[in-house]
């Protein structure tokens, strides 16, 4: 299994908003694929994933806050 992260965004972001899942859970993904839609109080983007797989469980629902370093879902 390949854990989906939060990547770090430097510039002391220590915490980041679920916006939006694009895919959802059982979903077939190509590495690379726009998983999820975060937002931070300076910018919004997307998370891709890490390796191609199934999306087998989200973590962090949307409208839920989460730390840098957080998994939010899991590939397998």
């Amino acid at each position: 299994m390949t854990p989906i992260l939060v990547p770090d965004l430097g510039d002391g972001i220590s915490k980041v908003d679920v916006v939006a899942w694009i895919a959802s859970e059982g979903a077939v993904v190509k590495q690379g694929d726009d998983l999820v839609e975060l937002v931070t109080d300076k910018a919004s983007f997307n998370v891709p994933a890490p390796v191609s797989g199934t999306l087998r469980k989200i973590f962090v629902l949307a409208g839920v806050e989460a730390a840098v370093g957080a998994i939010l879902g899991e590939i397998i």
